[in-house]
């Protein structure tokens, strides 16, 4: 090996390394609200028959943040670079939820998590377009599975946190974990692929041009649709596990932690395989659709069999995050869709709508509950995230070994 490539090589593995970490921390931040819904509110003062309303009200406000955060820092990452994202937003998300764990009111509540959850947006698809611009066309499938199956661990250790200490010390410790990783960041290099970009007099970062067209919308969203089965499982079936498993008849309901715990136990297990079989098979669709057809399986088994015990219900929450597990081979499908100057724009917005879709999934269930009860309200939920899912991936292009290497015309 020449001293060059060793240093190629050290470069990309340090992306890798502290992209991978940088999702951990933001999946961590992302679901620690979910986790801790019911301990931080009763702890401000909230009634508990309040618990449940104000914990959707507040959810969506963290997600309609990321929605803002997806498209500010989605335009800065073709504009300024993917660095820039990585730093800006990691400085936001801490800060919040440092401020988070000394709230007192609700409305207080309401803008740390708005605030967090601007800064949340960036992480993810910033890290990943980075990683993929760097790393060779056949091989960057594996830097994307590595960070998002380190990074949904993030998850697992927010429950863990959040079951051992008050709600205070959770925020706290997402805070900390972040501005520590600032020192980490100040290694990683910037893409040379967007570096040789920056220099030519070429649009980046236009929002607005990704709906300029039928067929530039129909690219966009389609990665958006095919994911919203994830966001169904974690923001519905998952954060709402205890009124599900109430109304399925468990004695002992289930806690949302817990649920969250081992659907991401699951899902980290599923971004590997998932990740790895993408590799191996040199394809992401026949992957993609193969976790989704045991996305169907699990929901089904939830919904019919999950009242039995609350072992079962738990053991079925695995098999549901597994199933959810193609996060990674969908992340590295979103990013090969588009060119250089509107990759970081694609791939940090487009995760964010799918969180943000959330707002939608948990508002329609929660209108539906008390028409059609929890149980119904959960299936039809989760019937048209599915129709919805397959009819994108019918048309979504296989994009396994694409050059990366050009722009779109803007």
């Amino acid at each position: 090996m020449t001293k060059k490539s060793f240093h190629a090589d050290t470069k990309i593995a340090l992306a890798v390394f502290v992209a991978a970490l940088g999702y951990f921390v933001d999946a961590y931040d992302i679901m620690l609200f979910s986790i801790i819904r019911t301990k931080s509110l009763l702890g401000i003062g909230v009634p508990s028959e309040d618990v449940f309303n104000l914990g959707i009200e507040l959810l969506n406000w963290q997600l309609v943040g990321m929605l803002v955060g997806g498209v500010f820092w989605g335009i800065l990452g073709d504009k300024r670079g993917r660095l820039s994202v990585l730093f800006g937003s990691i400085l936001l998300y801490s800060f919040g939820n440092i401020a988070n764990g000394f709230v007192h009111s609700v409305e207080a509540f309401r803008w740390m998590r708005f605030i967090t959850g601007v800064g949340l947006a960036g992480e993810l698809g910033a890290g990943v377009t980075l990683v993929s611009e760097i790393m060779s066309r056949t091989s960057r499938g594996w830097g994307t599975m590595v960070i998002a199956s380190v990074g949904v661990m993030g998850v697992v250790a927010a429950s863990l946190v959040g079951q051992a200490f008050t709600w205070q010390t959770s925020f706290f410790v997402g805070g900390g974990m972040g501005l520590g990783l600032l020192v980490l960041r100040l290694g990683v290099l910037e893409s040379g692929m967007y570096q040789a970009l920056s220099k030519k007099k070429i649009r980046r970062g236009d929002f607005l041009s990704l709906f300029s067209s039928w067929t530039m919308a129909r690219k966009y969203f389609r990665p958006i649709f095919v994911a919203l089965p994830v966001w169904y499982i974690v923001g519905v079936l998952m954060t709402f596990s205890p009124e599900i498993g109430k109304a399925l008849g468990l004695a002992t309901p289930p806690e949302a932690g817990q649920s969250i715990f081992y659907a991401y136990i699951g899902l980290t297990t599923g971004d590997f395989i998932s990740g790895s079989l993408s590799q191996l098979l040199r394809n992401h669709k026949k992957i993609i659709a193969f976790m989704l057809a045991l996305n169907c399986l699990f929901i089904g088994v939830y919904l019919l069999w999950g009242g039995i015990s609350l072992p079962i219900f738990y053991g079925i929450c695995v098999c549901l995050g597994f199933s959810a597990g193609f996060w990674a081979v969908l992340m590295v499908s979103c990013v090969e869709q588009f060119g250089t100057n509107l990759r970081a724009t694609v791939s940090i917005t487009a995760p964010n709508f799918v969180r943000g879709s959330a707002v939608i999934l948990t508002l329609v269930f929660k209108k539906l509950t008390p028409i059609v009860g929890t149980v119904p309200a959960a299936a039809w939920v989760g019937v048209a995230t599915m129709v919805l899912a397959f009819l994108a991936l019918r048309n979504l292009e296989e994009t396994y070994g694409k050059d990366l290497d050009y722009v779109e015309p803007v």
